[in-house]
């Protein structure tokens, strides 16, 4: 999958499909298989767990690929943010973020302290405000960090949660 991103005769990453694979395999399939590993069956929070996760990992690619959207554009490569433009994809990166957050209370039903990870929301706030607040190019870089931040800080409190609750 990682080297289908950019690798071969039709990269799907250059088709608009590289945030779709993000959040299957670093999202659902890595959270679920990891679920799977430790509690030797699929099970529904397992699984529910991945969404948060993978689209954490979205809101990083769809940084990087605002970033790049007039530079990718040019040469043809047709992301998803080439294909949404500058502005939906600005309001898909923060839709993307905050669904993040929509997850925890079913989460909480099943694992009531898997909503400590509402705490990192905190982290959220400054790179949707600055996506939101029109930077581009090199000025999204600090989003990317503050992305993946958000992505680390949200992983740590939620396993916490998860694991407290169990």
């Amino acid at each position: 999958a990682a080297w289908g991103y950019t690798g071969g005769k039709r990269p799907y990453g250059y088709m608009g499909l590289g945030e779709l694979f993000v959040f299957v395999f670093f999202g659902l399939v890595a959270t679920g298989g990891t679920a799977y590993v430790q509690d030797e069956s699929f099970t529904t929070l397992g699984a529910f767990a991945g969404i948060p996760v993978g689209l954490l990992a979205v809101g990083l690619l769809t940084t990087n690929n605002l970033r790049d959207l007039l530079k990718d554009e040019a040469v043809g490569k047709r992301t998803l943010a080439v294909r949404l433009g500058d502005h939906a994809t600005r309001i898909f990166y923060a839709g993307a973020i905050a669904a993040v957050f929509l997850c925890l209370p079913y989460m909480a039903i099943v694992r009531p302290w898997a909503l400590i990870a509402m705490a990192s929301v905190i982290l959220a706030i400054p790179p949707v405000k600055t996506v939101f607040g029109g930077a581009a190019g090199r000025d999204l870089i600090p989003v990317l960090g503050s992305t993946a931040r958000l992505q680390l800080a949200f992983g740590v409190m939620l396993t916490v949660g998860l694991s407290l609750s169990g």
